[in-house]
């Protein structure tokens, strides 16, 4: 089944863009310059969401926050904005990943891969390590009985830690591990990521995560 795929932003020379690019790989490209129009679509049936965040109307970051329940699969943000607060903002309401505008065909064609590749591994077990509980097909966490409401992004960097207890990994080598892409700008998107991993796991009392000065983080 093809994977299909939603571009939204207000300046259609990157739509075409991107529609180009990425039809190369074989993806059905959708595309849509109006954010209020996009917005009453039905996310379901798509595989991966490029979003823009400077629109006119509405941003890319109030887009996200409205569609997130509906919409099941990776939300990656185009955006010229790299401020470490845009950044926490984004990935706080349920972005996956942010690229740079302005970007590479070539480094899009790689994002988009590694993030497609990521959500088509399957999965099929059921892992517990000290009281927590990975659903791995169904991408769940529990501790002690209680779900974390992670996003996928999440998630994904809690597997790969968990799976890999007790050893430490830079955020460039746990970015690379999660989506298959070595990319030095994504391990910003780690460290937000594992802020609010930090932030939700203490509301249930425990601590999984530790920083080990100098190198990287690690799951206890």
């Amino acid at each position: 089944m093809a994977v299909k795929i939603l571009a939204v932003d207000d300046e259609k020379n990157i739509l075409k863009l991107i529609k180009t690019a990425l039809e190369k790989d074989g993806y059905l490209v959708y595309t849509e310059s109006d954010p209020e129009k996009a917005v009453q679509e039905s996310f379901a049936e798509y595989d991966l969401i490029l979003l823009d965040v400077m629109m006119p109307g509405m941003d890319g970051f109030t887009f996200c926050e409205r569609i997130r329940g509906q919409a099941d699969c990776p939300i990656l943000f185009l955006t010229a904005k790299t401020a470490e607060e845009d950044v926490i903002r984004g990935l706080g309401l349920g972005g996956d990943d942010y690229i740079t505008k302005p970007f590479g065909i070539g480094e899009l064609r790689a994002r988009v891969r590694a993030h497609v590749r990521r959500e088509r591994r399957e999965r099929k077990y059921v892992v517990s390590i000290d009281g927590v509980q990975f659903l791995l097909q169904a991408k769940q966490v529990f501790y002690d009985g209680k779900e974390l409401a992670f996003t996928r992004g999440e998630y994904a960097i809690c597997e790969y830690l968990a799976l890999h207890r007790g050893q430490t990994f830079s955020r460039e080598q746990i970015y690379e591990q999660v989506y298959g892409y070595d990319k030095e700008s994504g391990s910003s998107a780690v460290t937000e990521h594992i802020k609010n991993i930090r932030s939700k796991c203490a509301r249930l009392g425990f601590a999984p995560i530790e920083t080990v000065w100098g190198i990287g983080y690690r799951w206890k």
